[in-house]
């Protein structure tokens, strides 16, 4: 009898166990829903970049593995039968996440709704003359953000590309001022990956394991990738890269021209210029703005200037920074040498110039 009255009782219990179960696993679907769709706008869609960034959006690398997207992808009339190309192999790739697609050479189409703009535009860079090129995307990013102003998503978040990346955003700006200036934002992170991977190299070390480097300022031939704040993980904690290396010359020299001639390097070995690194860039840029940077970890992006470091206010200058819940934060308080200001200064000098000849040609 006492037999039996165990089996009873276990048997109860189990059943609790099981009602239980099924009651947490009900409650639990109605967290459990899918998020909505982001619209994505990858402007130059058609180019070598943004052939290499689409199907990474539309494979989560951007925005995570859980985030379905609609992708606006646009273009030059010119580019239109090859945009409808990318469209067909964007379906074709049967991508979970991809909600639609829609390819336009109708700016104001492709500006619709639209919670994520990349631009990858821009008129192309045929010498190594930043004025001219100025005055030739002061016409495309004049349209593009008038476009963003009136259809966008009002928090929409922009990441410019196109050369010259710092002073194009400064004219997405000044079109589109209902944009928060938070929200409008440069690429200096394939400056950023291409010093870690120089730091890596040196020290015969995983990429993974660096982190902290800096890219301070402009994306030009005088960018300045700064190690002397940057840490290797080295299993048991981490050590400065400064006393790793040791070698203050070669971080001053050969670090820096490494990182700045890179994209030339890669030129002249492929005979085109880097597409899925700049690409991978993208997303790691999008990626950690949006869903956060790791603790501890500081990256690399082209930001509005608040007036930290001394640099002026207004500016669209690269800073070391960490994000959390959608927005960016400049690191403070880092001690800066003789040697780092006078590369900061010089660099914030050019954008200044850069942005003097930029606003000249506005209205």
């Amino acid at each position: 009898m006492e037999n039996w009255d165990l089996v009873q009782k276990l048997l109860i219990v189990l059943v609790c166990l099981y009602l239980s179960w099924r009651i947490i696993r009900y409650l639990w679907s109605f967290l459990d829903v899918e998020k909505d769709p982001l619209t994505v706008l990858v402007t130059g869609a058609a180019g070598q970049i943004g052939y290499a960034l689409l199907p990474m959006i539309a494979r989560g690398a951007m925005l995570g593995p859980d985030q379905p997207v609609i992708l606006h992808v646009l273009d030059i009339e010119p580019n239109a039968e090859t945009l409808k190309g990318v469209k067909m192999e964007l379906m074709d790739g049967a991508f979970p996440l991809l909600r639609g697609v829609i390819a336009t050479t109708d700016v104001i189409e492709a500006c619709k709704g639209v919670d994520i703009a990349i631009m990858l535009g821009g008129f192309p860079r045929r010498k190594d003359d930043n004025i001219d090129l100025i005055f030739k995307n002061v016409g495309i990013y004049k349209a593009q953000a008038s476009a963003l102003e009136q259809h966008a998503d009002s928090n929409c978040k922009v990441l410019v590309v196109a050369n010259p990346a710092n002073t194009n955003a400064l004219i997405l700006k000044e079109f589109a001022p209902s944009i928060p200036e938070e929200n409008i934002t440069s690429l200096s992170r394939l400056d950023h990956n291409r010093a870690l991977n120089q730091i890596s190299e040196n020290l015969n070390v995983h990429v993974g394991d660096v982190k902290n480097v800096i890219i301070w300022g402009n994306h030009s031939s005088k960018r300045y990738p700064d190690a002397n704040h940057a840490a290797v993980n080295i299993g048991v904690g981490h050590k400065s890269v400064k006393e790793l290396i040791a070698d203050d010359h070669w971080l001053n020299t050969d670090f820096i021209s490494n990182v700045q001639n890179r994209g030339q390097t890669i030129v002249k070995a492929r005979r085109l210029s880097g597409a899925f690194s700049a690409a991978s860039a993208v997303c790691d840029h999008m990626r950690d703005w949006i869903l956060g940077t790791p603790k501890g970890t500081w990256v690399s992006m082209g930001v509005y200037s608040d007036g930290s470091y001394g640099i002026q206010p207004g500016l669209i200058y690269s800073f070391p920074v960490t994000c959390e819940k959608g927005e960016w934060s400049i690191v403070q308080g880092l001690k800066i040498d003789e040697f780092e200001r006078e590369k900061m200064d010089a660099l914030e000098r050019e954008l200044i110039e850069e942005k003097k000849v930029a606003y000249s040609s506005l209205h």
